[in-house]
């Protein structure tokens, strides 16, 4: 691929992602500034820049780029947030999150891609996201209360303690289904009187597993 190929496939992957929604500015400069190509390899890298999930080891997938985009965007994050990141995954959403907040801690069951994406961070100098292999429906809490949580993984339910380790004023969001071919994004936020969900679109994710992966 020519250099001029590669800016030009740039310039479509952002005129993509605005034309399906992702409009928030902040949004839109991390996702400039992060290569998606730096989290795609092998026989898929060729399409790094089309806006489609694609397969990475472990039997999971990088995300599409207009559901990271908006993923990120309805989580309203600010530049003094802690966020968690349930499913590293490639690593692809951390690094977006990277550019926005304060702190990342992100969490995946498969020891190999907490692995990958570490040495992705560091190549990159990502030097404020923490990367742990765990359960995560337990999220993480000797580091609760975060001001945002985001998970990549469709559970039936908000799982009880993710929305334990938000605090009050912060904001979840995350797929939830039964199966893989209903699922819907949902943004929960949790306030002093409770906790209030809004239905923000279909989606389909892989499923959130409890346990380690047997690497």
């Amino acid at each position: 691929m020519t250099e001029d190929d590669l800016s030009e496939r740039k310039m479509r992957f952002l005129f993509t992602l605005r034309s399906r929604g992702v409009t928030d500015t902040r949004v839109l400069a991390a996702m400039e500034k992060i290569d998606r190509g730096s989290f795609v390899t092998g026989v898929f890298a060729e399409r790094a820049y089309d806006d489609t999930p694609l397969p990475i080891a472990c039997g999971q997938t990088i995300s599409q780029p207009s559901i990271v985009g908006l993923m990120t965007q309805a989580l309203e994050a600010g530049p003094r947030d802690k966020v968690l990141e349930v499913g590293t995954g490639s690593g692809y959403q951390a690094a977006i999150l990277s550019q926005l907040v304060r702190r990342v801690y992100t969490i995946d069951r498969h020891r190999r891609l907490v692995r990958q994406a570490e040495a992705t961070f560091q190549r990159l100098g990502l030097h404020n996201i923490t990367a742990f292999t765990a359960d995560g429906s337990y999220g993480l809490p000797e580091q609760a209360p975060f001001d945002r949580i985001l998970v990549t993984a469709a559970a039936e339910d908000p799982p009880g303690p993710l929305l334990a380790q938000l605090r009050e004023g912060g904001i979840m969001v995350l797929p939830v289904g039964q199966s893989d071919a209903v699922q819907s994004l949902i943004k929960v936020t949790r306030t002093a009187e409770g906790v209030h969900y809004e239905e923000l679109r279909s989606v389909r994710f892989v499923p959130l597993v409890e346990g380690l992966g047997q690497e």
